[in-house]
C-alpha cells in the first residue's frame, strides 16, 4: 500500500477509535453545499464527517472487530465521528436525511455494538443527556419533596385553623 493511502487509512482508524460513536452514511447524489451544511451542523456538536472509501471502511471494521458490515460497504460512504451527546448527532443526521432524499443512514457503531438505520432513528427519538439528567434528578427529588409535604401538612392544618379562627373572631366583632 502506498504511503498516502496508508496515511489516510491510519487517520480514519485513529478517528474512529478516538470517537464515542461512528455513524455511516450514504451521501451519494448530494451537492457540496448540502454536505457543507451537514458538516457545519456537526461541528456545533463536536463531531465531524469524513468521506471514506469502502475498502478503507472495511479495513477499519476488521481492525475494530465489527461483525457483518457488508451492508455498510456499498455506495458512496461518509463516516460521522465525534464525542459528546450521541442522541443530538443522531437527531441531526435523521433530520438531514429527511430533508435530503438522496442521503441515507447505513448504520452506526456505538459502544462496540453495530446499529442498523432503524436503530439510529430510534436513538434520535431519545431525549438528550441533559434532559435525561433532569428527569433523573426530578425522580430522585420526588420522594424528598413528598416527605416534606407530609411533614408540613399537620403544621399547615394548625395554621389554617388559627387563621380561620382569627377571621371568625374579626368577623363577629364587627
Amino acid at each position: 500500500m502506498r504511503t498516502e493511502k496508508l496515511s489516510i487509512l491510519n487517520e480514519v482508524i485513529a478517528r474512529v477509535k478516538a470517537s464515542d460513536f461512528c455513524f455511516v452514511l450514504n451521501y451519494g447524489g448530494l451537492k457540496v453545499t448540502q454536505l457543507t451544511t451537514l458538516r457545519q451542523g456537526l461541528s456545533k456538536l463536536d463531531s465531524r464527517a469524513m468521506v471514506v472509501k469502502n475498502t478503507y471502511l472495511g479495513k477499519v471494521a476488521k481492525e475494530l472487530g465489527w461483525a457483518d458490515v457488508a451492508a455498510l460497504l456499498s455506495g458512496p460512504t461518509a463516516v460521522v465521528t465525534g464525542s459528546g451527546d450521541v442522541t443530538e448527532v443522531a437527531k441531526l443526521l435523521v433530520a438531514f436525511v429527511k430533508q435530503n432524499d438522496k442521503a441515507a443512514i447505513k448504520g452506526a457503531s456505538l459502544e462496540a455494538a453495530l446499529l442498523s438505520s432503524a436503530d439510529v432513528e430510534d436513538l434520535s427519538k431519545l431525549p438528550s443527556k441533559d434532559a435525561m439528567r433532569g428527569i433523573l434528578l426530578g425522580t430522585l427529588q420526588a420522594p424528598a419533596t413528598s416527605l416534606v409535604r407530609v411533614l408540613n401538612a399537620p403544621l399547615l392544618n394548625v395554621l389554617y385553623a388559627l387563621k380561620a379562627y382569627e377571621e371568625k373572631k374579626d368577623g363577629s366583632a364587627a
